[in-house]
């Protein structure tokens, strides 16, 4: 064991439960992963398997519905729907991840409430009437007390439910996000004058209820965890506030968190899984990039000044020297969610000293949050077989062909990766001096590290690989004809667009200003709002540019419609909060030696400006197209080359190509 990281790997006890060591799996949303009968299907018990095979010492599963009148039937498991079936699904999972020396526990939801999304809604309710969190015209009505009883008394089913198909315990989710339990504990959404609501008691009894019932039914020893979040975030009704802003909060601060986790504890729960937010600030709960790593570290040191149960901690906390930091002090369980997706090996390369061979997450949400919020199951950009880790393992081609790759960026790194564990003759041919295409780029701002760790990752990865690297190589027609492959990959990529503003040397590419940062002047107009042209203009607003973003559309990020709205909501408020001028529906007329005339809704603007950096899109490099270049050869295009698009459409294009050839 590398001894700088021994700390993760100290076992813990919670109550008779013995926990190998001190990394969990952090919940994650299992949406389109139940079986017909409620159960969990096989794609989501591999899931699990799979994280256990890599060494994580607790998983705790994405929520199972405790039942399934909030939400269309079977979108995601529900324990109560067919007990005995739901069993049977999950019993051979649980041997087999107990064979591994892991526990686990199922997370047990009572719904949404007014965070639902309506498209994934069949039945809207809350603790009061409370109009829904992404659609203002939908109103959720207030819950019976029978209706509050009943729920309280399926967690409870379902609770026995999971004992009897052998989970180590259950999570209740939860105090935590702004869900239908959180939306009753606190005071900014419940209501109610009841002995559910007027004070933080009666806000938090349907939570106190449950983990009574449940140590009632299935014995004191049976551990209970509540995913739980400290503080709320809220600045008004869909309004989160930003970290370092100042704000009044309209939800639950730190001193009634401190005083509701004591009173939760006092009632049974027996460990807390700790982060901070709600779905009117709901980048908190799922932090994007533009988060500094271990966000809640803050949160977990002061909750545990004043609880005495085990306090779990995820948020970027997958760095491994500030997880053994955090230990002890911040909590003493190390959550991790997004990085168990991108690695499910990630704790046994942390154990055996092989950081280098960790598979970072990007905590960009394409592949995970984004897919579960169009009622797609979770995958993971990075790592195209998250989630169907049997349908699209990679394994032997049955027949060793040759196979050469054109172009070195991210599509072309991940076909050569794959192809060369298949058993194929690869070679990777790169135009540049170094592998990476607009990775190279596109990782240079502070908040992009994780993209750097990817490249990094991606080139440790091939230099193992039997794959040879042909660097500076601009490939031709006669070389293709001379190459003696089998298959030939196009992975050409794109270039930017550039519009024709004159012959001025102060009129740059996002490209060309991130990798020479003194190109860039002290005023900007960024000529595009699209993800490059926002993020850029907040880089380089971190440098003390004064920037002026300019988009055609209506809205900037093209309204967050191709992006996780936790990523598009955060991006578009620090957008605000830096004081980086947008103006939309809008373009640059004329560029001039020290200003911009800017044709706007309300007439032509000049603007001082010493730079004009373009972020208007790229254009496909599909100079290579069609079987018909050579017949006798095998032609593929993948990744930019063959449609622009994200990180994830260019690996996951080159991955599900790889693992047919």
């Amino acid at each position: 064991m590398s001894g700088s990281y021994q700390k993760l790997f100290e076992p813990l006890t919670v109550g008779k439960l013995t926990l190998k060591n001190r990394i969990s799996m952090a919940p994650l949303g299992m949406v389109a992963m139940a079986d017909p009968c409620g159960g969990f299907s096989e794609e989501a018990q591999e899931y699990y398997i799979e994280r256990a095979k890599g060494g994580t010492g607790l998983i705790v599963t994405g929520i199972t519905n405790v039942n399934y009148n909030e939400m269309p039937s079977l979108l995601m498991p529900c324990a109560s729907y067919m007990p005995l079936m739901f069993a049977k699904s999950c019993t051979p999972m649980n041997e087999r991840i107990h064979a591994l020396g892991t526990k686990i526990l199922l997370q047990l939801t009572g719904g949404f409430g007014r965070a639902a999304i309506p498209r994934l809604m069949t039945r809207a309710i809350a603790p009061s009437d409370q109009e829904n969190r992404w659609d203002p015209s939908i109103t959720h009505k207030a819950m019976t007390i029978a209706e509050i009883k009943a729920l309280v008394a399926s967690f409870i089913t379902c609770a026995v439910v999971a004992k009897d198909s052998g989970f180590d315990g259950v999570e209740i989710h939860a105090v935590h996000e702004g869900y239908l339990l959180d939306q009753f504990a606190i005071a900014f959404y419940n209501k109610r004058t009841d002995e559910y609501g007027r004070d933080l008691q009666g806000r938090l009894k349907i939570t106190t209820d449950i983990v009574k019932g449940i140590k009632e039914a299935c014995g004191r020893d049976f551990p209970v965890s509540l995913r739980y979040s400290l503080k709320s975030f809220i600045k008004s009704l869909r309004h989160g506030a930003l970290p370092g802003e100042q704000f009044v909060e309209q939800g639950k601060d730190i001193a009634e968190g401190i005083e509701a986790a004591k009173i939760l504890v006092e009632a049974g729960y027996d460990m807390l899984n700790v982060d901070a937010g709600t779905y009117d600030a709901w980048y908190w709960n799922h932090p994007p990039m533009y988060f500094e790593k271990g966000m809640y570290r803050e949160f977990g040191k002061v909750l545990k000044q004043h609880v005495t149960v085990p306090v779990i901690l995820a948020g970027r906390m997958d760095d491994p020297e500030m997880a053994c930091e955090a230990l002890g002090t911040c909590c003493d369980i190390i959550g991790l969610g997004r990085p168990l997706l991108a690695d499910p090996y990630l704790p046994e390369k942390i154990r055996t000293g092989n950081l280098a061979d960790i598979r970072p997450c990007l905590s960009c949400h394409q592949g995970c949050l984004d897919r579960l919020a169009h009622g797609l199951p979770l995958s993971c950009a990075a790592n195209p077989s998250c989630g169907r880790e049997k349908s699209l393992a990679i394994t032997k081609a049955p027949v060793s062909k040759n196979v050469l790759i054109i172009g070195g960026g991210l599509a072309g790194m991940e076909a050569a990766r794959v192809c060369a564990i298949r058993g194929h003759k690869v070679t990777l041919a790169e135009k540049s001096e170094m592998l990476g295409g607009h990775l190279i780029p596109g990782s240079v701002p502070d908040f992009k590290k994780d993209d750097r760790a990817l490249l990094k990752w991606y080139k440790v990865q091939l230099y193992k690989l039997p794959v040879e690297i042909r660097l500076s190589c601009d490939a031709d027609q006669q070389m293709i004809d001379d190459s003696g492959a089998d298959i030939v990959i196009m992975a050409t990529g794109s270039s930017p667009v550039k519009p024709d503003f004159g012959n001025k040397n102060h009129v740059f590419t996002a490209d060309e200003v991130l990798l020479n940062p003194s190109l860039a002047g002290e005023n900007i107009v960024m000529a595009g709002g699209g993800l490059v042209g926002c993020e850029t203009a907040l880089w380089l607003r971190m440098m003390g540019k004064k920037v002026t973003i300019v988009e055609s559309k209506p809205e900037i990020l093209d309204g967050g419609q191709f992006m996780c709205f936790a990523n598009y909501d955060m991006l578009k408020d620090l957008l605000v909060f830096n004081k980086i001028d947008v103006l939309l529906q809008s373009h640059i007329g004329s560029v001039n030696d020290l200003s911009v005339v800017v044709e706007t809704p309300a007439g032509s603007q000049e603007i001082k400006a010493d730079t004009v950096v373009i972020a208007v899109g790229y254009h496909p490099r599909d100079q290579f197209t069609g079987n018909s270049m050579n017949p006798g050869k095998i032609i593929y295009n993948i990744g930019d080359a063959k449609s622009v698009r994200n990180i994830m459409s260019a690996i996951w294009d080159a991955y599900l190509l790889a693992i047919e050839l």
